[in-house]
């Protein structure tokens, strides 16, 4: 089975999906189709891909409507992820109300690199502690969109919750760090619940589509996670088949989406 975790979902009708007033930015919606589902639908068909997580989009912040109307038109097929603000001291409840809601939501999302700390700066903010006890509580996947210079901290809140389970979006962001930064993130593979998304190699890479130039870079993630922890999101899945030349076609199907199944319970 395929699955992509990955893809965001944006909707021209601004009535309806209202950007959130603490959005980190707003992105170009003339575009964007219409009917922002079934254009996903119709590129996860063209694309052989099966099953997929969406990713809530920043801009809306912790406005989940768009994507909660995405989950139940498809129930079968999409899980999602959520977003929600540290310093607000009801987060954790929100993310409570959420979750029963929709019992599709399978993920929280942090976000924290260079440049970009708006919600938080340190993960040892309370803010940020009681949502991470909160997510576990649910039985949540922690996503992380972190930079190199965050994984110390993370190291640190994992020795307090080794119960968690943990993805780390775009390899995290390596072009936003350093190399001894970067070996604190390959260092977070000793986590045994730590994976890591093959993903975002267009944020460091120009030689699309299979962004082969960095392949000496993307052994170095793979040889630390192993294939068992690896996960594909983004562009088209022969990314996995071009940056794991030489392993398995089975390791090279648990990232493209069998490490998913069975951290979902997708059916």
């Amino acid at each position: 089975m395929t699955i992509e975790w990955n893809n965001h979902i944006f909707s021209p009708d601004l009535q309806r999906y209202p950007f959130h007033s603490r959005a980190t930015y707003h992105p170009d919606l003339s575009q964007k189709p219409i009917d922002p589902l079934q254009d996903y639908l119709d590129h996860m068909e063209r694309e052989g891909i099966d099953r997929a997580v969406l990713v809530h989009p920043e801009p809306y912040g912790d406005d989940h409507q768009l994507i909660l109307d995405c989950l139940k038109k498809e129930k079968e097929r999409f899980r999602g992820t959520c977003l929600f603000y540290p310093q607000d001291p009801d987060a954790p409840s929100k993310l409570e109300v959420l979750v029963a809601q929709v019992p599709q939501i399978v993920a929280i999302r942090f976000h924290a690199h260079r440049g970009k700390e708006t919600y938080l700066n340190s993960f040892a903010e309370v803010g940020i502690r009681n949502l991470w006890k909160k997510a576990l509580e649910l039985k949540l996947i922690i996503e992380l969109h972190i930079g190199p210079n965050y994984a110390l901290q993370i190291a640190e809140v994992l020795d307090n919750y080794p119960e968690s389970t943990v993805l780390i979006d775009h390899l995290a962001e390596p072009h936003m760090g350093d190399a001894v930064e970067y070996a604190h993130v390959l260092d977070l593979a000793n986590f045994e619940k730590v994976y890591m998304k093959l993903s975002g190699l267009n944020h460091f890479a120009q030689d699309a589509p299979f962004y082969l130039s960095v392949r000496p870079f993307t052994a170095k993630v793979i040889e630390a996670f192993g294939p068992g922890r690896m996960v594909w999101g983004g562009g088209s899945h022969q990314i996995v088949d071009a940056h794991m030349n030489g392993f398995s076609a089975t390791d090279k199907l648990k990232v493209k989406g069998e490490n998913l199944v069975e951290l979902l319970d997708f059916s």
